[in-house]
């Protein structure tokens, strides 16, 4: 056990969404660490949360089926935790155009009680908040540094970014202790493979795997900057135990890929598949915003962040692990 893990050893640690992906992979780290974890996690439909994520550790993680938009589960829940990792919140973009409403519920409403409850009743919890790298919008330059301008191209980028703003509000007027990780586009096991709309690396993954086309709209070469969820995990662990990582936001990224890349190297990865490119569809073109490249420095030099998993090895897991586990993911 590492500095990092050892100081969660024997602290009370509470995920919001912690049956989804990136929730149930920084569940398990926890876990190994010592900490004592529980989890809430809504399992609303067509969500990221699958039970089958913590199957391994499910005897050492208390589970509440509840929702972050529900007060009384915030207040049975939050007491007593030493960090709480804020990780529950709707993704996709094009179903936040769809129905706004949800997704500013969930995603900015829900945070504000969320906070309250922090405030009235464990002020000195520590929260990190995931964010995305959606906020920003269209880059106007690339590298992205955290001092970008917050110009999302829909609403889940917006409510997220009004999120954000609610714990560094809090952090402002109350002390709460709490940042934000903008996450880029995360890929690998226990993401959830029955649609694409949260998205398409995963889904690039299942159709290769079911020797399918992996669409790729436009010319492909839109860039995303690919992080392997292990990656992420470590990131949010070593915001949540330092102080450095107060009131602050970091943005997160690893392998900046052309999409039409990254689903080759998926179609080498699985040894099945094949590329295809199509026409974007107009509800795809609207909430498209170009390519996106994280600059990274800031986490790298407050917090000693550094990814660690290449793609190619990001890929060679995701890819044994679903070959392993299909038939509780499709």
């Amino acid at each position: 056990m590492d500095d990092l893990d050892a100081s969660y050893a024997g602290k009370r640690v509470l995920i919001t969404g912690g049956l989804g992906f990136i929730g149930s992979t920084l569940a398990h780290r926890l876990v190994a660490a010592g900490a004592d974890v529980a989890i809430l996690d809504a399992l609303l439909p067509d969500g990221g949360g699958n039970p089958r994520n913590i199957e391994a550790i499910r005897e050492r993680v208390a589970v509440r089926i509840g929702d972050v938009r529900d007060r009384s589960a915030l207040e049975e829940t939050i007491p007593g935790v030493a960090v709480l990792f804020n990780l529950a919140g709707t993704l996709s973009h094009t179903d936040s155009m769809k129905d706004p409403w949800t997704d500013l519920d969930i995603n900015a409403r829900a945070q504000l009680g969320l906070l309250e409850v922090c405030r009235e009743r464990n002020p000195g919890v520590r929260i990190v908040f995931a964010g995305t790298r959606a906020q920003y919008g269209r880059a106007r330059c690339l590298p992205v540094d955290e001092d970008h301008p917050l110009r999302a191209a829909d609403a889940n980028g917006i409510a997220k970014t009004a999120g954000e703003a609610y714990h560094f509000l809090y952090h402002a007027h109350y002390g709460l202790r709490t940042t934000s990780l903008r996450i880029s586009n995360t890929y690998g096991p226990r993401h959830q493979m029955r649609h694409p709309r949260q998205g398409v690396f995963g889904w690039f993954v299942r159709q290769a795997l079911d020797d399918a086309a992996l669409v790729v709209f436009g010319d492909g070469r839109q860039v995303r900057d690919a992080v392997y969820v292990d990656d992420v995990v470590d990131a949010l662990c070593r915001a949540g135990a330092s102080d450095a990582a107060d009131g602050e936001a970091f943005n997160l990224g690893a392998s900046p890929v052309a999409l039409v890349e990254f689903a080759e190297a998926v179609v080498r990865a699985a040894g099945r598949g094949r590329v295809e490119l199509r026409p974007y569809p107009e509800s795809s073109r609207r909430v498209e915003v170009g390519d996106y490249v994280a600059d990274t420095s800031k986490i790298r030099q407050r917090l000693g962040w550094r990814p660690a998993v290449s793609l190619e090895e990001g890929l060679a897991r995701t890819v044994a692990f679903y070959e392993r586990e299909r038939a509780h993911y499709w």
